[in-house]
């Protein structure tokens, strides 16, 4: 029975973060074939920050009215709805509409925006269902919310992402002749993704109704408690050392300054930084990133306590590979050592490195204000919201109003030697 709601608990936290995980995979794959171009992640940070009224409005209802809020009712209907919202992206993602005179992928980005809404809010209502178990099950419940980022990135590496070649293609019109950049189809195309992360939200569903009918006692079971090396872990927290006013303005701007460039600044660029090098490239940094920051999460939660110095010195190592690739970016299309290997390592492993550095910060500042009790994760959480938004809300403009970032084409776009 116990390995089987390890098994369960595992499924049910593959479905928290898969469908977005499974978009910013797929973007190396759709950027290109969608009207908004290069343009297209920093509309996916926007969308994914307004989906945040769900959890915010889950967040009120608990504490407005405790009790009115019927937990399981909840997490069945945004299940469901990131199983429809997979299939209607399967069959609807490419479909476009003219909106304020201009070509948009209007379905594409309200799907998208649904998924968003599945997933933030997934973040508020499938810990507290989980904490109905036995505190183990909750370790397993984190080891299938890290298989959602890196499952997407796994399938998406054996996707592949196609081959770029350059064509001459004659104008009719005017006889002449110019290079046109062609894309061949990868192993399997979008559509077959987009059903996959359907399956795995199917999968999480079902994993969820089975958890529902585990039985009362085996909840409750008092084995179950007492053998959990977990549950006895907050005897000794109490001994901890306190940290000053300082050392917690210090932390807390860890979280801001984090996740604005995690969850806004960097993720708003990154066609702008990898795609110059090419499609591969492209492909490579973002199906390995995404498999970066589960792996950092399990080092995190398996590694010792970090001091708040060495933690600063991480967050400053994850912060200069954010800024060679911002650099990269603003120098699109011709940014330092394109056209060759060596450029192309060093954007994919630069833009690795700055996701699992900036990951492994955020989740031992999460232990750390943990163990400081309610009321700091209530702040934490409230400091993740503000940087990421700060972020998101910073890059929108600067790429689709004032567009300080230049597209390129890898066969007509030339470059100074």
């Amino acid at each position: 029975m116990a390995l089987l709601v390890h098994l369960l608990s595992c499924s049910f936290g593959l479905g928290s973060w898969v469908a977005v995980n499974g978009l910013w995979v797929e973007l190396p794959l759709i950027v290109n074939q969608l009207p908004e171009g290069w343009d297209l992640p920093s509309y996916l940070t926007v969308i994914i920050q307004l989906a945040n009224l769900g959890p915010l409005l889950a967040t009120l209802m608990q504490k407005l009215c405790p009790g009115r809020l019927k937990e399981r009712a909840v997490i069945y209907t945004i299940l469901v709805t990131g199983v429809v919202a997979c299939f209607l992206l399967a069959a609807f993602w490419a479909e476009t509409t003219v909106v304020g005179g201009a070509l948009h992928s209007t379905a594409f980005l309200i799907i998208t925006f649904f998924l968003s809404l599945v997933d933030c809010t997934s973040s508020v209502t499938f810990l507290p269902f989980m904490m109905q178990l036995p505190p183990k099950y909750i370790t397993t419940y984190f080891i299938g919310e890290g298989l959602s980022g890196f499952v997407p990135g796994l399938v998406a590496l054996g996707q592949g992402v196609g081959v770029t070649k350059c064509a001459n293609v004659t104008q009719p019109s005017d006889n002449e002749t110019h290079m046109e950049t062609q894309y061949l189809p990868p192993h399997f195309s979008p559509e077959v993704f987009f059903f996959f992360l359907a399956v795995m939200m199917v999968v999480s569903l079902t994993a969820f109704t089975l958890l529902t009918r585990v039985p009362r006692t085996f909840q409750l079971s008092t084995e179950d408690l007492a053998c959990d090396p977990v549950a006895s872990v907050s005897s000794g927290l109490d001994n901890l050392p306190r940290y000053s006013g300082y050392q917690f303005g210090f932390i807390y701007f860890l979280v801001v300054w984090v996740n604005g460039l995690t969850n806004g600044l960097l993720p708003s660029v990154q066609t702008y930084s990898c795609m110059p090098y090419g499609d591969v490239a492209y492909h490579l940094s973002a199906a390995l990133s995404s498999m970066a920051n589960p792996v950092a999460c399990v080092i995190a939660m398996v590694g010792d306590a970090q001091s708040l110095v060495s933690l600063g010195l991480l967050c400053l190592g994850g912060t200069a590979f954010g800024a060679y690739n911002m650099a990269m970016a603003a120098l699109s299309p011709c940014p330092l050592l394109q056209g060759t290997v060596a450029g192309q390592t060093l954007i994919v492993l630069s833009w690795v490195f700055f996701v699992g550095a900036l990951s492994y910060v955020k989740v031992m500042v999460g232990v750390i204000l943990r163990d400081e009790g309610h009321s700091a994760l209530v702040w934490c959480g409230a400091a993740v919201q503000l940087g990421s938004m700060a972020g998101a809300l910073t890059m929108f403009p600067l790429v689709n109003v004032y567009q300080l970032f230049q597209a390129g084409d890898t066969c007509s776009t030339r470059c100074p030697l």
